[in-house]
């Protein structure tokens, strides 16, 4: 797909999509099966606090390349139209959020799954 058709927010619309489904997963292989336990897990890794904290790691210590930090940037910086408590994490968060929605529309499974396994080890 061309993802540079697509908006800050609609990339970061897929990619929370994908992202919740990586944590869904990824709960399942830490042994959790009861679905409040792993509704409880999975919605404290996709939160935006937690998802500005991973792309904020990502940043600070310089594990995105050029035209990742430019696909973070275009859903950080995405116009929205509704009132947020912190509208700075929400911003980071859905930059990050853009970023793995532009990673899966590009088939680039590989970067993505090393973004993943990078935010796992915050986890």
């Amino acid at each position: 797909m061309r993802s540079d058709l697509y908006n800050g927010l609609t990339l970061a619309y897929i990619g929370d999509a994908i992202f919740e489904v990586y944590m869904r997963r990824y709960a399942l292989e830490k042994g959790l099966v009861k679905a409040k336990n792993l509704h409880s897990f999975v919605t404290t890794k996709v939160s935006n606090k937690a998802e500005a904290s991973y792309i904020n790691y990502l940043l600070n210590n310089n594990l995105l390349n050029e035209k990742e930090v430019k696909i973070f940037l275009k859903g950080r910086n995405a116009k929205i139209h509704t009132v947020h408590k912190d509208l700075k994490t929400y911003h980071e968060a859905t930059g990050f959020e853009a970023l793995v929605g532009y990673l899966y529309l590009e088939k680039q499974d590989t970067r993505l799954a090393e973004i993943i396994s990078l935010v796992k080890e915050l986890i």
